[in-house]
């Protein structure tokens, strides 16, 4: 299937590991002229180096005018903006009022205020889209001291329902995709398996698939929510989970 990214203007927050690098590489090799940051410079020279991508700076996305400068920066390095992925995380675990603010940073706000940069660029589109990395933490919970978390990857759902709504008139699209369990070198659950192996087990055993999802995995949601053939889909969580949650999606 052709995705029809190549040309298309792309941003990517958080994308030096994990399942942001993997969504800016995908991107890139559609064919998309991709513009990453995160919080470290050299990793994200790194990354645009390796990933032949088009354009990087380091940027704390929790700081309004530190996202600001990015995405300007990046819409004029491109020549626009296309496609927004919001994916970074502070991945607050926990329960404190501490974990709370930097959740609500990090994952809440820094999607909202990157939304709301990037909606100028946007509009002058033909073919908006924007995708935002949520998680199934959001709508189960799974005893792994993740309120702050989970909330915040509540509210996101939510609010890019409500904006879905807002933007289609506008010819912008709005999704999310829910990660499930996802497994890297140096992420979340490698952790995990290291420090907690029973924890670990635990989680991988209710994996119906027998494994935990790949960036890959996660990526390739993402590129097809943001590419043409999803044209008429807007509003929706891709839960990516390999059977993970228990739900029933109504």
């Amino acid at each position: 299937m052709d995705l029809k990214l190549n040309g298309k203007r792309a941003l990517v927050t958080g994308a030096t590991r994990g399942i942001g690098r993997a969504i800016a590489a995908l991107l890139g090799g559609e064919g998309a002229k991709v513009a990453i940051c995160a919080r470290h410079r050299r990793d994200v020279e790194e990354a645009v180096k390796a990933d032949g991508l088009a354009f990087g700076e380091a940027c704390d996305v929790s700081r309004k005018t530190e996202l600001a400068g990015w995405i300007e920066a990046s819409a004029r390095h491109l020549g626009g903006i296309d496609v927004l992925v919001a994916n970074a995380s502070a991945l607050a675990a926990g329960a404190t009022a501490e974990a709370f603010k930097q959740a609500f940073e990090t994952d809440l706000m820094h999607t909202v205020n990157a939304v709301t940069m990037a909606l100028p660029w946007l509009e002058q589109s033909t073919s908006g889209s924007i995708v935002v990395i949520s998680s199934v933490s959001g709508v189960e919970d799974y005893g792994f001291d993740e309120a702050a978390y989970g909330t915040m990857k509540a509210a996101l759902i939510y609010y890019i329902k409500t904006l879905s709504r807002e933007l289609a008139p506008r010819g912008i699209r709005a999704n999310v995709v829910s990660p499930g369990t996802t497994y890297f070198i140096d992420g979340f659950w490698h952790h995990m398996e290291i420090e907690d192996p029973v924890a670990f087990r635990s989680a991988m055993d209710n994996n119906p698939m027998g494994r935990m999802a790949s960036p890959q995995d996660i990526a390739n949601a993402v590129a097809f929510l943001a590419g043409e053939p999803a044209s008429f889909i807007t509003g929706t969580n891709l839960v990516v989970d390999g059977g993970y949650t228990r739900r029933a999606q109504f």
